[in-house]
């Protein structure tokens, strides 16, 4: 049967699936997202020894680079070589080309498992998105086999995305990184990294001075503007871009003005508004747009920005509407940054604001992009026909606030699976396929500084939101399995190829790691375990300095003598924790740690000694406190540089 004939009954399967669902032998295989459309053959696709990938010579320039990733991602994950090569295939080969689809989609692809499994986009990104599903199947095939059918696979709508909140809370550029595969792993095609925002003055004593604030990116035009805790080298930053860019996902960066810019009038206080608040900048100071246009400046000009993405977020949220003179300069602020980012070939990106700050003044709306996150703030309807294009973020559906007791702490994704769509705004509903709904986000806010919450809590929480919201982006809410089929099947999936921010082991219950002794300095053969697990050991300790480390990782460290009281403890994020407990000298104790994602737990000889839970600690006055999140994902990668000995250590994940 020929390619154009297959994709003919693809096409046709909204009239024909009644009838074809008695000719399926395999029934259409999971993944994230969903597939829009399926017709099952008999059989299986086995990868062999002599499997390869093949690219027809007319397009190798524009998919060897796809080719290349698919098969170091093959290796990662399954630990087997598969050649690229440019020719004619055999049978058994992957084929990667390009084509002219019945969905003209430039992420569509078309999936054709038989003898060889041939894969067909309109453009490279639609074959990159077909290596993602191939991955996915092959990972949950022990046997590494492929179900033969066909699919026929487009996203409903064309930007998918996540926020990440980067000014309260520093993430390493690592971790970014790790999260540009895992959003690409699930065809999530947009990062908005968040890079300046400041605390709530209410937890510092109400003085705008001492209120925590940050700027993450490095600086030229203002020496020392840059947060000292934590920051991006302009260098890291484009790098990030470049390699999101491979994998077809685009960074929005945000520079947030002119509220939340404690960051900015922090650096240069006569910007700050003495009005509404330092984190306000002054919109009737002339010396605020000098500032604001330098910075954007240094990000956008030049043959090479640092900025490299098609779209640039200018903030505009929350401002003050006290007056109408103040109002109207929002508006005439917006207006002139959202014109300022143009100038530089750049679509402006903003958050919904205009019915909060409703006025006079005329704020530019073609070729905007208006994130709807509250109605009373930005009314969607009333915006798109004021010619905005909308991105669904409702805030009341769609915001995680981690342990700050209101939004969400994790996303209720069951009703999100059940119940949403971006075409549903609070209570406006849009059309099916409105060409002004362009896609959905959801977001990680830190509102809550210095809370204890680590890059993996954030993880903990985002790792569901991320399968479940991917399928409502790219599959929409037709033909989707029952939530519960769902909800046990995206638990088989990995976070992507080499990327285990979770510290998850595969099928791993019981006994995962045994090491009779440890040695200083010795490696364990596992990085971390996550949460869920038991580490069991027993220790005979010398005489040890204060900061003795007893494992490690990259990302944590066990102190058996911390640095400050000299008490087993650990660290992580920036954040030290101690144990009520000293280590005795040259005295053989049994120790255990139990974390999950809300404590961590030490048992000593048999008995639980502490738990350190989330609690509430005072802050900025008696009648107030946030959340401390005590939680750790155990380093395990080696232990440190410590006089005594390690014995019998059990890692268990019950």
């Amino acid at each position: 049967m020929s390619v154009i004939k297959k994709l003919f009954i693809l096409s046709s399967l909204s009239l024909l699936g009644p009838v074809l669902a008695f000719a399926q032998p395999n029934e259409k295989p999971f993944v994230i997202p969903e597939l829009r459309e399926w017709v099952g053959d008999e059989g299986i696709w086995q990868f062999t020894g002599g499997t390869a990938i093949v690219i027809p010579s007319v397009v190798k320039d524009k998919l060897m680079p796809v080719a290349h990733e698919f098969a170091a991602d093959i290796k990662t994950m399954f630990g087997r070589e598969i050649p690229v090569r440019i020719g004619q295939p055999n049978p058994g080969d992957i084929i990667l080309s390009l084509g002219e689809l019945p969905n003209k989609n430039e992420e569509a692809y078309s999936l054709d498992i038989d003898e060889t499994v041939n894969v067909i986009g309109n453009d490279p990104k639609g074959v990159y998105w077909a290596t993602r599903t191939m991955l996915q199947l092959l990972e949950q095939s022990p046997e590494l086999q492929l179900p033969k059918g066909r699919t026929l696979d487009y996203p409903q709508y064309p930007i998918r995305g996540f926020m990440l909140d980067c000014g309260r809370k520093f993430f390493t550029i690592n971790f970014l990184q790790d999260y540009v595969k895992f959003m690409a792993y699930y065809k999530m095609n947009t990062f908005h990294i968040h890079l300046n925002d400041n605390g709530f003055k209410v937890f510092f004593d109400e003085d705008w001075d001492k209120t925590y604030a940050a700027f993450r990116l490095e600086c030229d035009t203002y020496p020392g503007l840059t947060a000292k805790d934590g920051s991006y080298t302009k260098a890291e930053f484009i790098n990030l871009q470049k390699q999101a860019e491979s994998r077809g996902v685009n960074i929005i960066p945000e520079i947030d003005v002119p509220a939340h810019s404690l960051a900015f009038s922090h650096y240069k206080p006569e910007i700050g508004s003495k009005e509404y608040g330092m984190d306000h900048l002054d919109l009737f100071n002339p010396e605020t747009y000098t500032f604001m246009d330098g910075l954007f400046k240094e990000y956008l000009s030049g043959p090479n920005p640092v900025f490299r993405g098609k779209q640039v977020h200018i903030g505009t949220d929350e401002y003050s509407n006290a007056k109408k003179e103040v109002v109207e300069k929002f508006r005439s602020f917006t207006d002139h940054y959202i014109r300022l980012v143009e100038s530089y070939g750049k679509q402006a990106a903003i958050w919904g604001a205009l019915t909060h700050a409703k006025g006079d003044t005329p704020v530019k709306a073609d070729n905007v992009l208006m994130y709807a996150w509250h109605n009373n703030y930005a009314q969607p309807k009333n915006m798109v026909k004021q010619g905005y294009d909308l991105v669904s973020i409702p805030d009341g559906l769609l915001y995680i606030v981690p342990e700050a007791g209101y939004y969400y702490n994790y996303l209720n994704t069951k009703h999100l699976y059940n119940s949403w769509e971006p075409n549903q705004i609070g209570n406006a509903k849009f059309e099916e396929g409105d060409p002004k709904i362009k896609g959905g986000m959801f977001a990680v806010w830190n509102d809550h500084v210095g809370n204890g919450i680590s890059e993996k809590d954030v993880h903990h929480r985002v790792f569901p939101a991320m399968q479940t919201l991917a399928v409502k982006m790219w599959t929409g809410g037709r033909g989707l399995r029952p939530f519960e089929q769902f909800e046990s099947l995206r638990q088989n999936l990995s976070e992507a190829p080499g990327v285990n921010i979770m510290g998850r082991v595969r099928n791993g219950k019981g006994i995962i790691l045994q090491k009779e002794t440890l040695a200083s300095g010795e490696s364990t053969g596992m990085k971390e375990i996550g949460y869920g697990y038991r580490v069991d050991f027993t220790l005979k300790a010398a005489d040890n300095p204060k900061g003795t480390i007893l494992f490690q990782s990259p990302n944590a460290m066990v102190y058996l003598s911390d640095p400050k009281e000299g008490k087993l403890g650990f660290e992580r994020d920036g954040y030290l924790y101690t144990f009520d407990y000293t280590v005795p000298l040259d005295k053989e104790v049994q120790l255990g740690i139990e974390g999950d994602s809300r404590s961590t737990k030490l048992y000593v000889n048999g008995q639980l000694k502490e738990s350190l839970d989330i609690i509430r600690v005072p802050r900025g006055g008696k009648d107030k406190a946030i959340a401390c999140v005590r939680t750790l994902v155990f380093p395990l990668e080696k232990t440190g540089n410590f006089k005594g000995e390690i014995k019998n250590l059990t890692v268990t994940v019950p």
